[in-house]
């Protein structure tokens, strides 16, 4: 089984710059998008042989996650069920016989880490979340999760130390949910590497590759024997990240 993330950064722009050939380029079982910005009936965008599952943000041009899925669901779930954390369409639930694919856009905490008490907030609500359907079957879970969790994970780790997605809160957080069992699987098979996964529009970042590796795919305990491969794509443009893969047996 293939699975891609991306944070498409609006996908009506995306949709512009080759995304329907990109799509069928990546002949996944799944793919997860993430930062959509769109509302029901904005855009139709279908691909033959998938069936896709859309939380939309409250906020117009907001957040928004989507699922496109070749194999049928047992179900789908929209958000984590906790009130003030499910309007701005961040998560999309499919449970599947054997497993949970969990596709997560995690609140940024913003300049100045003005948003950075919601952002702890929501972290223990969505670990919970996470724990609870664990210990039921096997979770694979998927998206932008707005932080580089290890120094080796970001291009400059020293000037960032206190800004979002790399302060110690945001990081600390990530090792809590590590430690909860869950498994960042491109670290497991790729232990000294750094490549990234999201670059900054300014100052041509992505032509001088700073950027930091934001973009995850975790599996909890359960599911380790079941990796076969992963990937960072970053030779993939039209967003200001680039899709990250899975492969499982």
């Amino acid at each position: 089984m293939k699975f891609i993330s991306w944070n498409v950064n609006g996908l009506r722009a995306v949709a512009g710059k080759g995304f329907a050939d990109i799509f069928d380029g990546f002949d996944a079982d799944f793919v997860c998008l993430q930062e959509t910005k769109v509302q029901a009936g904005q855009i139709d965008l279908e691909f033959l042989g998938y069936t896709s599952y859309w939380n939309y943000a409250e906020k117009k041009g907001y957040s928004g996650t989507c699922i496109y899925t070749r194999e049928e669901p047992l179900r789908a779930t929209y958000g984590i069920g906790v009130d003030g954390f499910d309007d701005e369409g961040r998560v999309v639930t499919l449970e599947m016989p054997d497993f949970y694919l969990v596709n997560v856009y995690t609140p940024n905490s913003q300049d100045g880490l003005r948003r950075l008490p919601y952002r702890m907030q929501w972290e223990d609500a969505f670990r919970d979340y996470l724990c609870g359907l664990k210990e039921r079957k096997g979770v694979v879970v998927c998206g932008d999760m707005n932080v580089a969790h290890e120094e080796i994970d970001l291009k400059n780790p020293a000037t960032n130390h206190f800004n979002a997605g790399f302060s110690d809160e945001e990081r600390g957080k990530m090792t809590e949910l590590l430690g909860a069992g869950f498994i960042d699987t491109w670290r497991l098979q790729h232990p000294e590497e750094a490549k990234y996964s999201w670059w900054s529009y300014r100052m041509a970042a992505r032509e001088r590759n700073v950027g930091w590796r934001i973009d995850y795919f975790l599996v909890s305990e359960k599911l380790r024997e079941r990796i076969v491969s992963t990937d960072i794509l970053n030779d993939i443009y039209g967003s200001d990240h680039c899709p990250v893969e899975l492969v499982m047996e």
